[in-house]
């Protein structure tokens, strides 16, 4: 199982509804992410607009390709692109971050 972590930045404009969009994930959203094998996913929030994401895959690069041949992954990563500071799809700019401490 592949644990992977990743850094974002969201404009700080646009913390709070970025929040909201957050706390009414499309259902066909959640159900590809579970199905393209995104599991235990979890992000974080700052109030400096520092994004942390958590989740845990058998495969990340096979999880990211499943959800990039989805039609509701491609239009969640349009209306999210606005929210980030990089450019590009964001899904495409997230920083993975190198994991050197687990404690099980």
């Amino acid at each position: 199982m592949e644990r992977v972590c990743f850094l974002a930045r969201v404009r700080p404009d646009r913390l709070d509804e970025y929040r909201e969009r957050h706390e009414n994930v499309w259902p066909e959203m959640r159900s590809a992410l579970a199905a393209a094998g995104w599991g235990n996913y979890s992000i974080f929030l700052a109030d400096d607009g520092l994004l942390i994401g958590y989740l845990e895959t058998e495969d990340y690069k096979a999880a990211l390709d499943a959800m990039a041949a989805t039609d509701v992954n491609t239009r969640w990563q349009a209306e999210m692109a606005g929210f980030f500071v990089a450019e590009g799809p964001p899904d495409q700019s997230f920083q993975r971050m190198k994991e050197i401490f687990h404690l099980d």
